[in-house]
């Protein structure tokens, strides 16, 4: 009995041997030219080793990476950059933070150097999305609607610098983060929104069981784009330093 009580007491103790990878893995949409590439055996199961989360890729998947994605870029393919398009999932958007991280960029980069051809690269990220991003929103609905459905939580401006969480980054810091627009076009996927915001169309409805926590935030994809063209016009915050995150 006391070998039990012993053996008991050191199984509590031990860390959790790591889980499986997910039985839910993230879909990955890409142009069938470059599906077959050996660039995805290289960097999918590094990402699944380090996460357990496993990405497989599928013609209809849920996360797409596309020239014509509305997204931060992601991978150069010769003269084409492909962009990932917003993520569905926290899974999936662990997999968009990586991939577009210092360390993703430097998997594609070591891909393409042991492949000894420069199919494949990692671009510049922040610069491309400077050239590219134009939503073309109604920028004052936008601003209006910030205001109401994330004002709070996050302060949007002057109009309420001092009601937002302590917690909760501003929208001019958020503003100044290199992938703010994929943030913004998935923030409904990221903890803790998932929990409390409903986008017509797009998210599942709430469970039964599980309804909002707080008053619910209820909004259409147009609301979204209003909100997107509105946070593309205001001026980043200037916190000195070159925002570096995780």
């Amino acid at each position: 009995m006391q070998i039990r009580r012993i053996l008991l007491v050191c199984a509590l103790l031990l860390p959790a041997f790591p889980a499986a990878a997910q039985d839910n893995p993230v879909t990955l949409a890409v142009p069938s030219a470059i599906a077959d590439s050996g660039l995805w055996q290289f960097i999918l199961p590094r990402f699944t080793l380090k996460t357990r989360v496993r990405v497989t890729l599928a013609p209809d998947g849920a996360l797409v990476l596309a020239e014509d994605a509305p997204g931060v870029p992601a991978l150069a393919a010769g003269d084409t950059v492909l962009r990932l398009g917003p993520a569905d999932s926290e899974a999936a958007q662990r997999f968009a933070d990586w991939l577009t991280s210092e360390v993703g960029r430097n998997t594609i980069d070591s891909y393409t150097e042991a492949a000894g051809e420069p199919a494949f690269a990692a671009p510049d990220a922040a610069a491309e999305v400077r050239r590219t991003i134009a939503y073309e929103g109604d920028a004052a609905a936008g601003s209006d609607l910030s205001l109401v459905h994330c004002g709070r939580c996050h302060v949007i401006d002057d109009r309420n610098r001092m009601n937002g969480l302590g917690s909760t980054p501003s929208f001019g810091v958020l503003r100044a983060m290199p992938d703010w627009a994929r943030r913004f076009e998935g923030f409904f996927a990221l903890n803790p929104h998932g929990a409390f915001t409903q986008i017509e169309g797009i998210t599942p409805p709430f469970p039964i069981d599980r309804p909002s926590p707080i008053a619910p935030v209820a909004m259409t994809l147009d609301d979204l784009d209003a909100i997107l063209a509105f946070v593309q016009r205001m001026p980043p915050a200037d916190l000195g330093a070159p925002i570096r995150h995780q």
